[in-house]
């Protein structure tokens, strides 16, 4: 069965197939000759086509060559909207010391200990001052949010140990946090923070 063919010389669709019902070139509009029906129970009769002239598609280069500078006007497709998703906010963590003294973590993420004189950058939570701070190693743990699990997470860096909710946790695995947790730095219950994450 024979398919429509663009008969414009000029066009992308030259002699290309086209679906057998259409009337007009997709690309250049033009007017096919060769118009099958969709339905072959009753066919037009045929219709005198046109000669075309086969111009060659090669160009000479150089400075003098004869661009042809007929453009095909296409239909405007506007652009997809952009994106811009509204930014999550991150949540304050903030830990809560049996005195009351409250700790705060300024970003995504940071240490818990305190500082020393052998370090020249204290943790982002520092615990200098509290009472019994000697337990606290100077980098005793690590907070971080996490944003596929969408909480703040934990992880045990020190040598005296770190229990979420009365649990010991292992060293180096990090462990979800939440509001409301109980954080426990060292042994026998001496420096406790309850967690807030607001």
């Amino acid at each position: 069965m024979p398919a429509n063919r663009c008969p414009n010389p000029s066009c992308e669709y030259f002699n290309r197939a086209l679906p057998n019902n259409a009337k007009v070139c997709p690309w250049c509009s033009t007017p096919l000759g060769n118009i099958i029906p969709s339905t072959p129970n009753n066919p037009p009769p045929p219709q005198p086509q046109t000669p075309v002239k086969e111009q060659p598609n090669y160009q000479p280069p150089g400075e003098y060559s004869n661009y042809s500078t007929q453009y095909q006007q296409r239909g405007y497709t506007p652009p997809p909207p952009a994106y811009n998703p509204t930014p999550q906010r991150l949540p304050v963590l903030k830990l809560i010391h049996s005195t009351g003294k409250e700790f705060y973590l300024a970003g995504e993420g940071g240490s818990i200990g305190r500082r020393s004189q052998s370090m020249p950058t204290p943790p982002e939570i520092d615990l200098t001052g509290i009472p019994q701070e000697g337990i606290v190693s100077r980098r005793h743990a690590r907070v971080f949010w996490d944003w596929s699990q969408n909480a703040y997470m934990i992880v045990d860096t020190s040598t005296n140990g770190v229990y979420l909710n009365g649990n010991l946790l292992n060293n180096g695995v990090s462990y979800r946090i939440l509001n409301g947790d109980s954080l426990q730095l060292g042994q026998d219950g001496l420096v406790t923070f309850t967690i807030s994450v607001t």
